[in-house]
């Protein structure tokens, strides 16, 4: 089998309640996605998407995605993409980084790898464990009052794992985890997500402010160093996320006792192959697990829901399901929520038929 054309789709995603506001008066309201389609000789094709979470948050951006496939799809045409492991080191010699730009790709062929061997992604990646896993729900960030108060709704949709957006003002944030722990109730998990937004004497205010409150730390700080060093200043349990980008940072970190949970975007990693690689590294090591993406829509979720489907399930903390945020859906067929919890398809591939009409024209085209 070898990839004939990669052609490359631009979908708007706005949200269900409008806007998503994180730290740093970060915000979006439209998701800009890019969906990836390769074709190859054998009649079959794979579908992946990539959804960088604006401009300010990681070294990614929507336009680049579809710059960087410009530069990267002629390198690939006449590849075997059921060869995961040599396309991806095809990849990583014609594009130095830009991992983001290669994830939808290797995402499409695992899509084509299950529809060649007539599997499920999630079979391919290890095996289906279970019959759902539960998720999370992001509360973007507002007054503490208007936080606390989304909880029960967001409890009634099944939602028992509530991330909290803060890495504001150390003093708003923190009545903005007392707030909402206030709301929790037995079997309720909160984690206070600052999305790198303090400095470390700032992090270090909130963490001693909070000492008495059942809350996961997640990323308080831009860099690895820093958050270790309010790591060692806490007994809270600790997660990393921004800083995560290698299964040589997992090492690094667990070697330092650095955290008790990672989140692994499957983007910044560049791809569902390196993604299975940190998540089974994760698992020999003992590390908690939240799988994720940045964001994105139908594709990324089924995604998502099938690499969480086949992560040992005392490894994985929890995952999303980015499709129940927007207000768009171009796969009628994808994974949809229920009860706050998420099943991958059982279909060959990651499950997913998009609508061309949902789609467009592509906006790129290679081959």
């Amino acid at each position: 089998m070898r990839i004939t054309r990669i052609s490359a789709y631009r979908v708007e995603l706005p949200l269900h309640e409008g806007s998503y506001k994180w730290s740093g008066g970060n915000a979006v309201t439209v998701f800009d996605s890019t969906v990836v389609r390769v074709d190859t000789d054998a009649g079959l094709t794979g579908w992946g998407e990539v959804c960088p979470l604006g401009p300010a948050y990681l070294p990614a951006y929507a336009a680049g995605v579809r710059a960087g496939l410009a530069e990267l799809g002629p390198h690939l045409l006449g590849e075997d993409p059921l060869e995961l492991g040599k396309l991806n080191r095809r990849m990583d010699a014609a594009l130095k980084g830009h991992p983001y730009v290669k994830s939808p790709v290797d995402m499409a062929c695992w899509d084509l790898l299950g529809k060649a061997a007539g599997l499920p992604v999630c079979v391919l990646l290890g095996g289906r464990y279970g019959d759902d896993f539960g998720l999370y729900r992001a509360i973007s960030q507002e007054p503490p009052a208007a936080m606390a108060a989304k909880v029960a709704g967001y409890r009634a949709e099944g939602y028992r794992r509530f991330q909290l957006k803060v890495g504001g003002d150390p003093d708003v944030d923190i009545e903005r985890i007392r707030a909402v722990a206030a709301e929790l109730k037995p079997g309720d998990r909160l984690v206070a997500d600052a999305n790198t937004g303090w400095r470390v004497d700032e992090a270090l205010r909130v963490v001693r402010a909070v000492r008495d409150v059942d809350v996961y730390i997640e990323q308080p700080c831009p860099s690895y160093e820093d958050c270790l060093t309010v790591r060692r200043a806490t007994d809270h349990p600790f997660v990393l996320d921004e800083v995560v980008d290698s299964v040589g940072m997992i090492v690094r970190g667990h070697a330092d006792r650095a955290m008790d949970v990672v989140n692994l975007k499957i983007s910044k990693l560049g791809g569902l192959t390196k993604a299975r690689q940190a998540r089974d590294l994760c698992a020999t090591l003992g590390i908690g697990m939240t799988l994720e993406d940045s964001w994105g829509g139908d594709i990324v979720t089924a995604a998502i829901a099938h690499l969480a489907h086949s992560c040992p399930p005392e490894y994985l903390f929890t995952a999303t399901d980015f499709n129940s945020y927007v207000t768009v859906s171009v796969a009628p067929d994808a994974p949809r929520r229920a009860n706050g919890r998420l099943a991958a398809g059982t279909a060959p591939g990651l499950g997913v038929t998009p609508d061309p009409a949902a789609l467009g024209e592509p906006v790129l085209v290679v081959g």
